[in-house]
């Protein structure tokens, strides 16, 4: 499970942007016991959280930095910031020298129940300027650092003598050296780890290099990132890039019975799924049951736009709650009424488990004090001159009041940002 997120730099976000899943050290949490699991690494973690904001705010920008940290982890190219994943006020021009590519993340996650992990990452268009990896078995002891990567010396030369008229015509290349500070427990290990950094400077985290080694930390902590960090940008509907992936592993949920309750959460009537192992996301035939008890059936492809993406969505919701996924999903009620939002955010909560749900939405019926705790419910919002997305939480306003406060009515009213700008 996430405890904090932190990013900069990244496409619409210039400043740094922090994120957190921990539930509040108050009282107030004992209103919401189903909202939060304590780990037994005693971190208090939200089950869910829902960020709003207008439209092109960043919303999309915000799932989309996690899907770009997490690719560094599943792709075999050098770690480094690229043109278009930077924010568009640090590009001067085409030559990556004059532009500010430089980006930060960091992960603070608990794998176990008994280990948490701080993760920092630093990039620029050269490749890794700062890497650490620290680790904790409680919330409230000081982290102990396992390894810290730093850029000691870099010299970047234009092989353009002329100045870059495109990015296509421009070309750097660079001398990099690192210092490496380990305090491994294996010496045997960090032989080795020193070795493959001195081998091979540019390619790959050193994280990963350290999992390969079979360092059980750096393992533990890869394989969550890789498998069980589930970042789901809205770029096209849902159901159609299911649909084009058609993964094995979604066709092992559709046949758990468990997921036919939580797709039955959008239409009680439906008693079966007969899933087509082909083309599951379109083919399946729903089957519904009518009050005189009589069945019909009907191809997903051809039932309502609503049913088909929660179709696909459910299966997420699945793997929050069965299988202890961490899921952000941009947009997942777009299609679907408030009624249906709010038993899926029920159904997760209500349910004993590790995982995590955090969803973007346009619907402001979730600015609401008796189903989320203020940690739960983030904005996101545009600076009308800078075009800069900033990420805050409701928790930030003080005056805000459990008893009182109409969220809905001071969001229209632009108090609380993250309403269309003007």
């Amino acid at each position: 499970m996430i405890l904090n997120y932190k990013f900069k730099n990244f496409m619409s976000f210039r400043e740094n942007a922090e994120f957190s899943m921990q539930a509040p050290k108050s009282k107030v949490k004992n209103r919401f016991p189903n909202n939060y699991i304590t780990s037994g690494t005693g971190a208090d973690l939200l089950k869910t959280a829902v960020i709003v904001g207008e439209n092109a705010g960043g919303k999309s920008n915000f799932v989309r930095s996690l899907s770009y940290l997490q690719a560094f982890f599943t792709g075999a190219e050098t770690p480094k910031s690229y043109k278009n994943a930077i924010n568009t006020n640090n590009e001067p021009g085409y030559c990556p020298k004059k532009s500010q590519t430089l980006q930060s993340f960091e992960l603070e996650i608990c794998v176990s129940e008994s280990t948490l992990y701080l993760y920092h990452l630093e990039i620029d268009f050269v490749g890794i300027v700062n890497e650490s990896f620290s680790i904790k078995s409680h919330v409230k002891n000081k982290y102990r650092k396992i390894f810290a990567l730093e850029r000691s010396e870099c010299t970047t030369e234009c092989k353009n003598k002329n100045d870059c008229a495109d990015s296509n015509n421009c070309q750097t290349e660079s001398v990099v050296t690192y210092h490496l500070d380990m305090q491994l427990p294996d010496q045997a290990i960090e032989r080795a780890l020193a070795k493959a950094v001195d081998a091979d400077t540019a390619n790959g985290l050193t994280v990963i290099k350290l999992a390969l080694l079979g360092y059980e930390h750096a393992i533990a902590f890869t394989n969550r990132v890789k498998n069980d960090l589930c970042p789901e940008t809205n770029r096209i509907n849902y159901d159609i890039y299911k649909s084009m992936r058609s993964e094995e592993d979604d066709l092992r949920i559709l046949h758990d019975p468990r997921y036919l309750e939580i797709f039955r959460m959008i239409d009680s009537s439906m008693i079966d799924c007969k899933i087509d192992a082909e083309n599951p996301f379109s083919k399946t035939m729903i089957v519904r049951q009518k009050k005189d008890g009589s069945t019909f059936s009907r191809e997903l492809s051809q039932d309502s736009s609503g049913v088909r993406e929660f179709f696909a969505w459910a299966v997420q919701i699945f793997r929050v709650v069965y299988e202890d996924k961490i899921v952000f999903a941009d947009e997942m009620d777009r299609v679907l009424n408030p009624v249906l939002s709010d038993r899926v955010i029920s159904f997760i909560c209500g349910k004993e488990h590790h995982g995590q749900f955090v969803f973007t939405t346009h619907n402001v019926l979730h600015l609401d004090l008796k189903n989320y705790m203020k940690e739960q419910i983030y904005f996101i919002t545009k600076d009308v001159e800078t075009l800069d997305s900033e990420l805050y939480s409701l928790a930030d306003f003080p005056e805000i009041r459990y008893e009182t406060t109409k969220i809905y009515e001071f969001y229209m009213k632009g108090i609380l940002g993250g309403t269309a700008i003007e």
